[in-house]
């Protein structure tokens, strides 16, 4: 079987759904929000803002690293997180260009 090649209208659909999933819990919400009001952040910072456990927050900040919404680094024993400044700027395009769109019908 020939699989077809992805158009670049599917490949926009689904790096936004990867965004939006990445985005669909309020803790999530919270994190990203979080992040954008600071330099870098330490794991511990943020597990100490949201009343979560420690496994809680990892999972959800590995959904948010997995989408590559934020980026993690290593600084023995610690990790920093931060914003991924690329992928956020391609995410908000991406939602901008989406919500942008315009209503056709009037249901």
């Amino acid at each position: 079987m020939v699989k077809k090649k992805e158009s670049a209208q599917q490949a926009t659909d689904k790096q936004i759904a990867a965004f939006a999933k990445a985005l669909g819990h309020p803790t999530r919400v919270a994190i990203i929000q979080f992040l954008l009001s600071q330099e870098s952040c330490y794991f511990g910072d943020i597990h100490d803002v949201f009343p979560n456990a420690k496994a809680t927050v990892s999972q959800h900040l590995k959904e948010l690293k997995n989408a590559g919404l934020i980026q993690g680094e290593i600084e023995t024993p610690k990790v920093k997180y931060c914003i991924n400044k690329e992928n956020w700027e391609i995410a908000r395009n991406l939602f901008g260009n989406f919500f942008a769109s315009e209503i056709k019908n009037n249901c």
